[in-house]
């Protein structure tokens, strides 16, 4: 037995009139961003040609930021797609446009968008209505103090990693350091192993 359908309830009359979202950012663009190439939309009344391609090179980037500028772009959103978009969001902000780096899996999944073409007019008008949340970027001192963080730490696991093959190949050789010393990368350790590799085979002399 089929349900009565509520009177005033229509299909119809629920339909999303979307010629009434609330325009958030005029001057807005929208930019691909790619290994390669970057595509670049703005709306069709600033310019005979509202889609342009941009290579990845400096000089691109300036040229897209001043053509940007040109059109009366304000605000530009664009993916965190790797690492692609920080030399993109670099000479963007330096010419005064504001940038909204999207997180990518709030604009996938929509079906019919497959070219960077389509993909980049999509963003123009989800930025447009305002349905596109900015992601926090941290101020260039805490950017610089991350990097210089993380490349420590990467290489503390390449040193730690390194210790690990150095012990591996001297239990092969059935030198046994690890049995005598704590930490072979200590001055001592590191002291004894100088001596083997100068041909000092002596244990008194490389216990000394």
């Amino acid at each position: 037995m089929s349900k009565k359908r509520p009177a005033g309830k229509s299909p119809a009359s629920r339909h999303v009139d979307w010629k009434a979202l609330e325009i958030v950012h005029p001057d807005a663009a929208g930019i691909d961003v790619g290994g390669s190439e970057h595509w670049v939309a703005i709306r069709p009344d600033r310019d005979a040609d509202p889609v342009r391609r941009f290579e990845c090179f400096t000089a691109d980037l300036r040229e897209m930021a001043g053509w940007l500028l040109q059109k009366g772009v304000r605000s530009v959103a664009m993916q965190s797609t790797g690492v692609y978009w920080m030399p993109v969001l670099e000479v963007l902000e330096e010419h005064g446009l504001e940038v909204y780096l999207v997180n990518a899996q709030h604009t996938k999944n929509v079906p019919g968008r497959k070219s960077d073409v389509q993909e980049c007019q999509w963003l123009l008008k989800l930025h447009t209505f305002g349905l596109l949340n900015n992601s926090f970027q941290p101020t260039d001192q805490i950017r610089i103090a991350r990097t210089l963080w993380r490349q420590r730490g990467n290489l503390l696991a390449q040193a730690s990693s390194a210790i690990q093959r150095m012990q591996k190949v001297l239990i092969e050789m059935n030198v046994q350091l690890s049995g005598v010393l704590s930490d072979l990368s200590g001055v001592s350790g590191l002291s004894i192993l100088t001596a083997i590799l100068e041909g000092e085979r002596d244990p008194a002399r490389l216990a000394a």
